[in-house]
């Protein structure tokens, strides 16, 4: 009996997009900002992309370090597409756990957390507040 062949389907390609986030976004609702940072992934711009083959590299994140004050800030978007192209060109979506995780880490360290930093309807909030609405 002869093979037969597969269809080629083609796989959709995955969105860094996180649509519940964006639209709280849009309202400036913090309180659906929260859920929907509890509920979905987050995309964080990438300094270096973690290894394919490796599941456990995440890769690493890229912050902004101001050079008048030293301070540090966290940038975070709803899409992919809302990342300024002067940004790494890396991108990974992150989960609900790993951003609890990374904040706790570097709660110390970071000044302030931006969402769409460049739009459209940015949102700023302390790595503390973050903490408490990811454990709400």
């Amino acid at each position: 009996m002869a093979g037969k062949k597969r269809a080629n389907k083609q796989k959709e390609p995955l969105e860094f997009r996180n649509t519940q986030l964006a639209d709280a976004l849009q309202t400036q609702d913090m309180a659906a900002v929260a859920f929907a940072l509890r509920h979905g992934p987050t995309v964080a711009p990438l300094m270096r992309p973690g290894d394919r083959d490796n599941p456990l590299d995440v890769g690493e994140v890229w912050t902004y370090r101001d050079p008048k004050t030293g301070d540090v800030a966290l940038l975070l978007f709803s899409d992919a597409a809302h990342k300024p192209a002067s940004l790494p060109p890396g991108v990974a979506l992150q989960s609900p756990a790993w951003l609890r995780a990374f904040l706790a880490t570097y709660e110390d360290e970071i000044t302030t957390v931006f969402f769409d930093i460049a739009g459209p309807h940015p949102m700023q909030a302390s790595p503390t507040d973050l903490i408490a609405a990811l454990d709400a």
